[in-house]
């Protein structure tokens, strides 16, 4: 990757994450009070926060790596 292509997908990310913990942030709505018990649901949800967490990881040492 040539460095504006890096710096241009640096700055999606950076944008993806700021929205990411936009919406983390906000008050749950009654539907999401609702499926909160649900227990599947539940475990769905935290399962998928558990992949994206891991994800955002691996993300963040590659972005590490290239600035190296």
């Amino acid at each position: 990757m040539d460095g504006d292509r890096i710096a241009r997908v640096a700055a999606r990310i950076e944008a993806a994450v700021r929205r990411i913990e936009v919406a983390a942030g906000r008050p749950s709505s009654g539907a999401v009070r609702q499926a909160e018990d649900d227990p599947e649901l539940v475990r769905k949800y935290q399962a998928l926060r558990r992949e994206a967490e891991t994800a955002l990881a691996q993300l963040d040492q590659v972005i590490g790596s290239i600035e190296r």
